[in-house]
């Protein structure tokens, strides 16, 4: 019996609140130093809105893997699969590094895990093959 595995990613880390002041001190800058017109900085400033919100009210996305199941969360959405439904793992390497996680089952089906409840893929994918799945490996795959 393998011990519990947990991940939580909070989305009011320090790393998040940085961006956003450098985001922000450089929209300003452009008003103060540039010129430019304020409604054109507002347009910009919609895109940080979410990131905004997320580090607001402090979301928060993990998974765990415990009594044989596979459960993640990420806001208000969730799943869970039996490790014993699962036929094997496939981490995905796209084109711009990022890394997709699936869970290929018996019958079939193929459940994305979302990509901001997962742990770093390395870690994510040593705990997977302690739990006794096959890791498969995609690299570079465009669709």
């Amino acid at each position: 019996m393998m011990e519990p595995y947990r991940f939580v990613r909070h989305n009011r880390a320090p790393r998040t609140v940085a961006i956003l002041i450098a985001v922000y001190a450089a929209l300003a800058s452009l008003i103060i130093l540039f010129d430019a017109a304020w409604w054109l900085v507002a347009l910009l400033a919609l895109a940080t809105l979410p990131a905004l919100w997320d580090v607001f009210t402090d979301t928060s996305a993990g998974l765990s893997i415990e009594d044989g199941e596979l459960r993640w969360f990420t806001g208000k959405r969730s799943g869970r699969l039996a490790l014993g439904e699962i036929e094997h793992m496939r981490f995905d390497t796209r084109w711009d590094l990022s890394v997709r996680v699936s869970a290929c089952l018996d019958s079939g089906k193929r459940v994305r895990l979302p990509d901001e409840a997962l742990p770093p893929h390395r870690q994510f994918e040593q705990v997977l093959s302690d739990c006794g799945l096959n890791v498969i490996r995609h690299h570079f795959r465009v669709f």
